[in-house]
């Protein structure tokens, strides 16, 4: 069973060090995602179709709404994940172009050598997290540090991109950006394709494809994401019953609701909360 050592959310968005022992189903988040060996045996994640290692001195790096999956080797060691889920508008305090990092196209490979810097950098972190849970200045810095390393290597927008790159960042077709927005504002809502195509004006097939092509995962994986992270805030920042959080993203089921966020994060809702308030 995967265990969640510590976690740490702010501005910035969530770091999770993980001990993980069992694989995550493809899944997408709305962040600028980078996964870190600490210790323990090499794994491996799925970005998009590749299959890329996850070792001492190899990192994954996952584009924002970009589906991944983590496979565990139950013949290998565990592995322990420092996971970073970094809001685009915080790294746009660094550099205003920055705040594209939850864009496709942001990491120029799923997966690369990384410095010895960055696995320093890396190392710290999980060390100041775990000896100094509720240090938030010491963990920002280190991990301000961390991604502007881990950018400048990584990724092309490091300098900024050109004005022409830039305007093919945010497009979305009006049709699908008015779906997303009605899946964003009742997270409870079951996912009807017919229904939303019809409120889209296109045929099913074809609200599928514009959907997957626009945001860059189908409409469930789309809805998946919404409710996973309306239950992260509710779990880490607030006081209601954990069924309740489940019913509000739409499991009137406590147990289903459980393993649909463990499947997403490794871990259950009580022990995301237990372990989250470490650092308050």
């Amino acid at each position: 069973m995967s265990t969640a050592l510590r976690i740490a959310h702010g501005a910035f968005g969530r770091v999770a060090l993980l001990d993980m022992d069992a694989s995550l189903v493809r899944h997408a988040h709305p962040h600028c995602h980078v996964l870190l060996k600490v210790e323990g045996g090499d794994t491996h994640f799925i970005v998009g179709d590749r299959v890329v290692p996850l070792t001492d001195t190899t990192a994954v790096f996952v584009d924002g709404w970009r589906p991944h999956a983590y496979i565990h080797d139950p013949s290998r060691p565990r592995t322990l994940i420092l996971a970073l889920y970094i809001e685009p508008h915080w790294l746009q305090v660094f550099r205003s172009s920055w705040a594209a990092s939850g864009a496709p196209g942001f990491f120029a490979q799923p997966c690369g050598e990384i410095s010895p810097r960055i696995r320093a950098l890396a190392h710290d972190l999980a060390v100041v997290m775990m000896a100094h849970p509720d240090s938030r200045g010491d963990q920002e810095k280190l991990l301000s540090d961390l991604m502007i390393a881990v950018i400048e290597q990584f990724t092309e927008w490091r300098n900024g991109p050109s004005i022409r790159e830039m305007s093919g960042v945010t497009r979305l077709d009006w049709r699908i950006r008015r779906v997303a927005e009605s899946i964003r504002a009742d997270a409870t809502a079951n996912i009807d394709i017919g229904r939303l195509a019809r409120e889209a004006g296109l045929s099913r097939s074809h609200f599928f494809r514009l959907f997957e092509s626009s945001v860059g995962v189908p409409p469930r994986v789309f809805h998946n994401v919404v409710r996973l992270e309306h239950a992260i805030k509710a779990v880490v920042t607030g006081d209601t019953r954990l069924a309740e959080v489940g019913a509000r993203v739409g499991f009137d089921i406590p147990a289903h609701f459980t393993r649909f966020f463990r499947n997403h994060t490794g871990v259950s809702p009580s022990e995301f909360r237990a372990v989250s308030r470490l650092a308050n």
